[in-house]
This record gives structure tokens, sequence and C-alpha cells, in this order.
């Protein structure tokens, strides 16, 4: 009998005696099979099924290294700010992130909630699928984490103790480098550039000084503004979906930090789509929905946090006439800086996006990813000028039309 009682790395025929000694979920007699489903970067995910009554549960386990790559060495801690995110989120935007059912410390476990009959954004995305209810549930999802751990709505010792209760210093420096440092110097030498936007890339973006004075000064805010509890990898594979239902996962990289680095992640993820449904001529009506998602992603939030504001906002300071508007100006202007660090990363850096990498030609690949950066220097560039839906949706049409195919 295997004992887990110490940590050790599990394949999917242990997840099974796993699962029935630590929950009661299934019945103790219940058949069940398991398959190891993960495709991220970094964890083993196992979908563990009754087929005959039709359970099934997701058992998520962290390595001490990253799937990605070896060379990314972990604190297998970041599977207990997972849970501990989830369950609180879960709390501030019920209904938006899976039920977490167990946590175990010793394993590096977290046992939760099968979305199987979602499907993960990105692909429903790439396949031109449209939700009506994305954009809504995204921004009410974002308003209630990031507005209700902040210092404007928390006790301050309460919140104090959260930043230092998420402290997760190596998944923080992960995207210290792959979003902050490596797209714009490659100084580790692993930067995955398209071939045919090589010469382009290293023109336009590693030889454009004011860029990268910007993305320092990004850098460093990143790391040391902190702002809310922020999920830190909002892109449309974290996010599960299906016509009437959105639900966030993965908050792994969740610390305290600016809350546009959240707001951004989504903007960008959804301009990658649009990018990708511009240069393959997609169907009409899945660009205009795409287009309206983005815009309602930025006015739906703006609206929203106002609100929260006035109905949670504790601090007596935070009350001052005309402080709310203030402060969601500086959210905004955060929120294109990281719109643009993320489009760019993705394209100049290591970790790529399907959107993209799966275009079939290499005109209509070149295109997009063109069409991606020139837009991202813009949102870099000149971050406080972009604080509604239709400017920030203008500045990618503008892009595109610069590097018109059609």
């Amino acid at each position: 009998m295997i004992n887990f009682n110490s940590y050790f790395l599990m394949n999917a025929e242990e997840v099974i005696p796993y699962v029935k000694a630590k929950t009661d979920f299934f019945d103790n007699e219940a058949s069940l099979s398991c398959d190891e489903i993960g495709d991220g970067n970094l964890n083993y995910v196992f979908r563990v099924r009754d087929e005959q009554a039709g359970k099934s549960l997701i058992v998520k386990q962290a390595g001490d290294t990253a799937r990605i790559s070896d060379e990314f060495k972990l604190s297998t801690n970041r599977i207990r700010i997972e849970s501990n995110v989830l369950r609180l989120e879960g709390e501030l935007a019920p209904g938006l992130v899976p039920d977490v059912y167990l946590y175990d410390d010793v394993m590096n476990c977290c046992v939760m909630e099968d979305l199987s009959d979602h499907t993960i954004l990105r692909t429903a995305l790439n396949e031109g699928r449209i939700f009506p209810k994305l954009a809504d549930d995204l921004t009410t999802f974002m308003v209630n984490t990031l507005l209700l751990t902040s210092d404007v709505v928390m006790e301050h010792k309460a919140k104090k103790a959260l930043v230092q209760d998420y402290i997760n210093p190596e998944l923080c420096e992960i995207s210290e480098d792959l979003v902050y440092s490596e797209p714009f110097t490659d100084h580790n030498s692993r930067n995955d550039l398209f071939p045919s936007n090589k010469d382009w890339i290293e023109e336009n973006i590693y030889g454009d000084d004011q860029l990268r004075f910007e993305a320092a000064k990004l850098k460093f805010a990143f790391m040391t503004n902190a702002q809310a509890l922020v999920h830190g990898d909002l892109h449309s594979g974290s996010v599960f979906v299906k016509e009437d239902s959105t639900k966030v996962i993965d908050p792994e990289f969740a610390f305290y930090g600016p809350m546009g680095y959240d707001i951004g992640n989504v903007i960008a993820n959804l301009m990658f789509a649009w990018s990708r449904a511009y240069v393959t001529n997609a169907d009409e009506k899945y660009s205009e929905w795409l287009e309206q998602t983005i815009t309602d992603s930025v006015d739906l939030f703006s609206e929203k946090f106002l609100v929260s504001w006035k109905e949670n906002v504790t601090d007596i300071m935070a009350k001052e006439q005309g402080f709310d508007r203030w402060y969601l100006d500086t959210v905004l202007q955060d929120t294109a800086s990281v719109t643009g660090m993320e489009m760019i990363r993705r394209i100049a850096g290591l970790a790529k996006v399907k959107d993209l990498t799966s275009i079939a030609t290499e005109e209509q690949r070149v295109t997009a990813e063109r069409i991606c950066l020139t837009a991202a220097k813009q949102f870099v560039l000149n971050a406080a000028e972009y604080k509604t839906g239709k400017q920030f949706l203008e500045v990618l049409k503008n892009s595109a039309s610069s590097h018109n195919m059609r």
C-alpha cells in the first residue's frame, strides 16, 4: 500500500489510491480511472473519474522544477498559494473560480472541481467561438479580487499580513525575467524568435532605447508596488469558459502587485486573438465580438471599479473627492503598460501563445506579430494616454492598418 506521508511526484496510477485515501468524493468501491492532462509550463494535473457515477475531480501537484525547463527551480509552496487564493477568490467573486476540496501540504497537492464541461478560453478563441458573458464575468472577477484586497478597502495591518503570506519570490522571478527583462535583452540567450521576424524584432524591440528604458521602469514598479492580490498569470490559458459560465484558474503566480498586471494580461490576450482573426480573415461576427469584448473589458472594469469604490472603500483619505478617479487612472495607465509588455514578451521572449504560433502561413504570422508588437510599443511608450476601451482598440486597429496585408 502506498504511503502518502512524505512527498514524492505521483504518476496517474498512484493518484487513484491518493484520492481514495485523502478524500471521500468517490464511493469506496468506485472503479476509478486517471489521466495526466496537464499542458502548462509548471505543474502536473490529473483528472480522476468514476465513469459509472459520472463524477470526476482534478488533482494538481507541484514539482520542484518547472515542466517548461529544469532551469527553473521552484518552491512547491506555490500550490499552497494557489489553493488559498482560489478559496479567497471564491469568497470575493463567487462562481468565478473552481471549488477547492483539499490542500495537502505534504504531497503538495490541490484537489479541486473538474471543469471538463468547460473549454480553455485560448482554445475556444482560436476556434472562433463567442462567449457573450466573458467581459462581464472577467471584469467582475478583477474588480472584486483586486479592489477588495487593496489598502483602500482592507484594514491596513490585515492587508500587510496578506502581503507577507503571499510572498511568491520564485514565480515572481519568472515574471521578472520572462516579461520584464529577457524580451528586451535576451541576456540568457533563450528567446525564441520567429525567423522571418528576427531582424525586425532585433531592430524595433531590442534596438529601441526608449522602449527598454520604459521596460526597466515597469520592472521595478512590478517588483515594488504591493497594491492588491493579483492573479499574476491571467491570460486566456488561465480561463475556462462555456456559454453561460466563466471560471478563472491557476493563480499560482499570485502575489501583492499592481492591479494593472491582471487587467493588462486580459486585454493583451484578447488582442492576440483579434490579430489572429484579422490576418486569417475570420468570421466578421466573431471579430466584431472580440472588438466589443476588448472595449468592454476596459470600460466595464472602470464602471464597476467606481461603483465598488463607493460601496466598499474604508480608508478616510481614499474618500476625498476625486481620489477614486485619480486612483483608477493610475490603474488604467498600468493596464496599458502591461498590455504592451505581455504582447512583447509572448513574441520576443521564451513563452509563446498558440494564437500566433499556430497561424498557418508565414506571411500571416509575420503580419500578426508585427501588428501586436507595433501596438505594444504604443501602449508602453504612451501608457498615460489610454483611459477607455475605444482608445485601447484604436491602437490595435491603427497598428493593423499600418501592416495592412489585405
